[in-house]
């Protein structure tokens, strides 16, 4: 009986253990679909509510009770000389302490973020030129350490100040910090005193002082300033007048005793406006007063504009994770304090930028948030953003990306959200700089985009630098952040915490964006205005900070209208400039993996024409390891890229003439356009796209390729050589020919003023990326320069050019050694025979080249060039007598 008992049991325990892990399976399967369906899908988050913990914040109010005065205007009623111009130009000369300044540099970051024009020079023994001809350089002298100017050796000294009192030009000096606490320290020449190394608190602005122009009076604004290391300032001269106040933070005094922090000169004791710091630009105000200083001392020649325009986009409508997109509640203090906003901000609306494909996706909760904003449709404006949010560089089809957008627009119009915004954001900015192109198309072609925005151009940082551009119609403007980002919608789990948004809000980042930029588009997400809402805080407070202590008018347009605004203030933008997309690792994530950087030129025969660049090309095409890019159906094998309409095309355009395939792969890529020598904006642009590219020019005389050129031009028809001889376009008087000739003459003979040429790609790029070749030797000695410019290109073991190229009686110059023995040379218009240029021609053109030559000279001799070209001997050893 026992021992059929414990069979009994034994055969049980089988049994048991699988219902135990059939349950645990069941339990298993139950939970994965608890969390990755019952809370996520709309249908089962009708099911639930869930409570969540939200910290609610007012928005800085502390804005001063008091009367504030009207800004300045510092321009006087009739500016500069007698035919009412300004005597100087509308730029400032920094005069620092070394080569990489701390405040300098801040100082510099602030010019340039302000697109105010500046000279830094380190300040040494000798001033640079401060005038030009009859005009000033300079509106205002700013000196980085003060105690530079007032220990000027005496001759320099008198010269800056006589400049200074006969062109109305003031001085902005900043004193250094102090190793040590002094008191009553007068500054050497003048009735100032010092008072130095001090901890200081609540500042005050001075209503009546004629400097403030951004910075408004009033209010004090309490709490410690920062560092320990100020000075202030006490006179006994009427011509000084403080700007800014502080108080001594180690004093006990019940009331406010101010202490001058920034000092005005008025000029009434030598006769030169001065305005002086007793610290640097670590404290935000001081910082308007900077701008509102240079604008004052230069007579409003160094101003920037009082009006901000501001447009909030909300990135990502109906996108986000469950638990963190808005609710209803949300959706109407959204409303509540967008009204709040337009009582600062004059037409502000909010900018919706939505994703169809996620409506609804959320809990209960956030669905009907989702059903709030669909019912406040009208209170927000609109844009596209994509139906699915992906990335449109990923797209590589055009159906395809056409059906995405194509569903976010039905969507739209399903729902009553207007559709004629003509402006859009793509998700991460994607596509739109560096360039998807059929992003474009299919903006165009969908939703008639004709404005977009990125952070991206030229790169995300420094945000300072940030531009617009315009590429095929559509307008792209710079987008600002906010500090606020997809993660951060916790305050407790802001980087920093309350104390360092409000630092950002309160004079910080976001603050200075504001005031820097006259246009600002700001990029936030939607669920940074469900949780903590945390946008809505941020933006309310930092334009009440604007509105309390700022003379700035904060209004609001839309996309298209700011725009315009832009790019009519900011016309110099309109052109693009294409960077390298590789050199960015933001700008790689962006871009589409089915393009490489990898075959792009290493190397660019620049020219000038009419020198032996096709020669040179032909040679070049033959090296087994050097491959040159196909050739263009318009422009044979020059690409022109760089220096005419194709570049508007956009860098995939020119990528197509350096495909990758096997047979180019590991060789050096060239690319040889003869019109890129002599071109103004061409070495800007190849330095973006190409930072270490080598650089090949040939020179031969100057005279010589004038008149070949000429030649040519007359070969292919050209009507000026059909109406004027080489002689009457080479003397013609440019002030009374017309534009065609004037045109005409200038192509002729501008691009052999090598020594200006070559200087401005010296401009751009290292001397050690520069290769000059000397045209006559490559003509006659071919062999020896392509041994030199393949050690230049660093490549070995050196192509025997010598057994594949030999020199063509009947051509007059080497040509290609076929395999059959005979050779192949250049086509019927190279080594064109013509009539040779007659003596008094001649004359004039070594006359007229000589300072250009002489000049050439010197830079060959700073280059360490060894030896001077013949050809430049002989036309530098012609006399006129």
């Amino acid at each position: 009986m026992t021992v059929l008992k414990n069979r009994r049991m034994m055969a049980g325990r089988p049994f048991s253990v699988k219902r135990c892990v059939a349950a645990l399976m069941v339990l298993g399967f139950l939970s994965i679909f608890y969390y990755t369906h019952y809370l996520s899908s709309p249908i089962a988050s009708l099911l639930m509510r869930r409570e969540r913990k939200m910290v609610r914040m007012r928005p800085y109010g502390m804005c001063p009770h008091f009367q504030s005065t009207p800004p300045t205007d510092h321009r006087p009623p009739h500016q500069g000389s007698g035919d009412g111009r300004p005597r100087t130009d509308p730029k400032l000369l920094l005069l620092v302490e070394t080569a990489y300044p701390r405040l300098g540099r801040e100082l510099a970051e602030t010019l340039v973020h302000n697109r105010l024009r500046y000279k830094m020079e380190v300040a040494g023994k000798s001033l640079p030129a401060l005038t030009n001809l009859d005009k000033g350089r300079y509106s205002v002298i700013v000196f980085e350490n003060y105690h530079r100017y007032l220990n000027m050796d005496k001759w320099n000294r008198e010269l800056l100040d006589k400049y200074c009192r006969e062109y109305g030009v003031g001085i902005l000096g900043f004193f250094p910090p102090a190793n040590r606490h002094m008191t009553g320290v007068k500054v050497k020449g003048f009735p100032l005193y010092l008072h130095t190394k001090l901890s200081l608190k609540d500042a005050m602005l001075n209503s009546a002082s004629p400097v403030l122009r951004v910075a408004r009076a009033g209010g004090v604004y309490q709490g410690p300033l920062p560092g320990d290391d100020w000075s202030v300032f006490t006179a006994n001269h009427t011509t000084y007048e403080p700007v800014a106040w502080g108080s001594n933070s180690s004093g006990g005094q019940a009331e406010y005793v101010p202490l001058a922090t920034v000092m005005q000169d008025h000029g009434m004791y030598d006769g030169i406006s001065r305005v002086l710091f007793g610290n640097g630009l670590n404290f935000w105000l001081h910082r308007l007063l900077f701008l509102d200083s240079l604008s004052y001392l230069s007579k409003g020649l160094l101003s920037i504009s009082l009006e901000r325009q501001v447009l909030v986009d909300i990135d990502d409508i109906f996108v986000g994770e469950s638990g963190i997109r808005m609710w209803k509640e949300d959706v109407h203090d959204l409303i509540k304090t967008q009204d709040r906003i337009r009582q600062l901000v004059p037409g502000f609306k909010f900018n919706l930028g939505f994703s169809g494909k996620y409506f609804h996706r959320g809990t209960w909760e956030e669905n009907e948030g989702d059903d709030t904003i669909l019912e406040n449709v009208d209170k927000f404006n609109w844009f596209c953003h994509m139906w699915n949010h992906m990335q449109p560089h990923l797209y590589n089809n055009e159906t395809h990306l056409e059906y995405e957008m194509s569903l976010n627009k039905a969507f739209a119009e399903a729902h009553g959200i207007p559709t004629n915004s003509s402006y859009s954001v793509a998700p991460h900015h994607s596509g739109v700089y560096p360039v998807h192109e059929l992003l474009y198309t299919v903006w165009k072609k969908v939703w008639n985009i004709r404005v977009t925005s990125t952070e991206e151009y030229p790169h995300l940082r420094p945000a300072r630098l940030r531009r617009g551009f315009v590429h095929r119609g559509i307008k792209v403007l710079p987008r600002q952040t906010c500090g606020l980002f997809t993660h951060t919608i916790y305050v407790d789990r802001y980087p920093g915490g309350l104390k360092k948004l409000d630092e950002s809000i309160m004079g910080g980042e976001l603050f200075q964006t504001i005031v820097y930029n006259p246009i600002n588009v700001f990029m936030s997400h939607m669920s940074n205005y469900g949780s903590d809402r945390l946008a809505l805080y941020t933006f309310e407070s930092v334009f009440q900070f604007i509105r309390c202590w700022t003379n700035l008018k904060l209004v609001s347009s839309g996309p298209l209208e700011l725009a315009d605004k832009y790019f009519k203030m900011y016309p110099e933008e309109i052109d693009p400039v294409w960077g390298n997309p590789c050199l960015d690792q933001r700008h790689l994530k962006i871009w589409s993996y089915k393009k490489s950087c990898q075959h792009l030129p290493k190397f660019l025969v620049i020219g000038p024409q009419k020198t032996g660049t096709t020669a040179l090309y032909t040679f070049l095409s033959m090296h087994p390891n050097i491959s040159a890019n196909i050739p263009s159906k318009e422009t044979f094998e020059e690409i022109q890229f760089f220096n005419g309409r194709n570049y508007y095309k956009g860098l995939d355009w020119y990528m197509q003439f350096f495909p990758s395939n096997d047979s180019v792969d590991n060789k050096i890529v060239f690319e040889k356009s003869a019109t890129y020598f002599d071109s103004d904006i061409v070495p800007k642009r190849v330095q973006a796209l190409l930072p270490n590219v080598k650089l090949v020019t040939i020179l031969i005389s100057p005279a010589k390729r004038a008149y070949s050129w000429y030649q040519h031009a007359k070969a292919h028809g050209d009507p000026n050589t059909l109406k004027y001889s080489f002689h009457q376009v080479i003397t013609a008087n440019e002030s009374v020919i017309p534009k065609s000739l004037r045109d005409f003459r200038n192509r002729c003979l501008n691009p052999g003023k090598y020594a200006l040429h070559i200087e401005r790609w010296l401009d751009y790029f290292h001397h050690n990326n520069l290769h000059i070749i000397d045209g006559d030797q490559l003509k006659s000695n071919p062999v020896d320069v392509l041994d030199q410019f393949q050690k230049f290109l660093k490549i070995t073991p050196l192509f025997d050019y010598s057994s594949h190229i030999r020199y063509d009686a009947k051509k007059g110059f080497f040509c290609k050694v076929l395999e059959s023995g005979g050779n192949k040379c250049l086509g019927k218009g190279k080594g064109r025979q013509y009539a040779t240029m007659d003596t008094e021609s001649y004359k004039y053109l070594r006359e007229y080249y000589m300072p250009y030559n002489t000049a050439l000279v010197k830079l060959l001799r700073k280059l360490e060039h060894t030896t001077i070209p013949q050809w430049l001997k002989d036309d530098l050893s012609y006399s006129s007598t």
